[in-house]
């Protein structure tokens, strides 16, 4: 049983002791979840993924209410499924997305992996921490999972990050990294509510190319319109062939672009060679197929997020790539 040796923390997350668990049953306050291979699915009967009902052999059961958005659960839950490997470039990106974060700081602290996909940025933590606790919506938590099976500090959870169950200051540190600009309602306003959770908040949210040439603007506005095309599609041909036609049509063009150009000091002019000269194929793939097949999608500025400073007393951006991280001090 998993979660055996995990009582306190999750009375400690929970913020209450009426916590009782078994092997596929976690309650709280009287409150009942089923845990499904060491998930514990905490989102409401009408917003279970397929896979879940089928699991616990159960029928739909309505519409979910909410800001509740079943397409981008759908889209996240098959691409880390099609997605799943941990890859060398990862690591890179990881310690990218970590430089405004002391590693050793997080010694004997709970860290929460807020929208997790298939767990590869908790890979590289958990050795730097005490505990972590992962929570996604789809289907990718269970990839996670597999991905974490040989960390014995994490624990797992399915469920809405927008209505957290969690105690407030349940963790010393939360990052989310790609999730909060695909969310049905304004991303910033998401980081703000993150305040009561925790006293340091990391974000990562795509950039409105502020800091970039003007076409970047007028390309992203065609990719939109394609985008907005085809992301209702479900079929897992069309999706592949979508995303190999991407990499191998776009994508890796304008890589190759930006190397003949690096000589002449304008690699950086070229859209996607910045981010995407050292990624592999598969990596390069997986992004096509991100990018393409949600159907939300927020940007925001720098100055907009160095607005944040209304709520929290220390607000910084990493001038690295990816545009825009940063880091929220309570």
């Amino acid at each position: 049983m998993y979660y055996q040796d995990k009582l306190h923390s999750l009375q400690e997350i929970f913020g209450t002791e009426q916590i009782e668990v078994t092997a596929d049953r976690l309650t709280v306050d009287g409150r009942s979840y089923p845990i499904l291979d060491d998930v514990i699915v905490l989102t409401a009967p009408s917003e279970y993924t397929a896979y879940v009902r089928q699991r616990l052999g159960q029928a739909a059961t309505g519409a979910a209410g909410g800001a509740y958005a079943e397409d981008v659960q759908f889209s996240f839950g098959e691409e880390w499924k099609a997605y799943a490997e941990l890859l060398p470039e990862h690591e890179q990106e990881f310690r990218q997305y970590f430089d405004l974060v002391e590693l050793a700081q997080l010694r004997g602290k709970r860290v929460c992996d807020l929208g997790c996909g298939m767990g590869r940025w908790s890979h590289f933590l958990q050795a730097h921490v005490a505990e972590l606790v992962l929570l996604d919506f789809s289907d990718a938590i269970f990839v996670a999972r597999k991905n974490l099976a040989s960390a014995g500090n994490c624990l797992f959870f399915m469920g809405d990050l927008q209505q957290l169950s969690f105690n407030p200051d349940f963790a010393d540190l939360i990052f989310s990294l790609g999730v909060l600009h695909h969310l049905p309602t304004p991303c910033l306003d998401e980081v703000r509510k993150l305040k009561v959770y925790s006293p340091r908040v990391l974000v990562f949210l795509y950039y409105a190319l502020d800091n970039r040439p003007w076409y970047f603007r007028a390309l992203l506005r065609l990719v939109t319109a394609v985008r907005r095309l085809v992301c209702g599609v479900r079929s897992p041909w069309f999706r592949k062939l979508f995303s190999l036609a991407g990499t191998f049509g776009v994508y890796l063009p304008l890589v190759l672009l930006g190397r003949l150009l690096k000589p002449f000091g304008l690699a950086s002019r070229v859209p996607l060679h910045d981010f995407y000269r050292s990624k592999s194929v598969q990596r390069i793939e997986q992004d096509v197929y991100d990018r393409f097949f949600t159907s939300i999608e927020q940007r925001v500025s720098r100055a907009e997020i160095l607005a944040l400073s209304d709520t929290f007393s220390r607000v910084r951006v990493s001038e690295g790539l990816p545009y825009w991280h940063f880091l929220c001090e309570r």
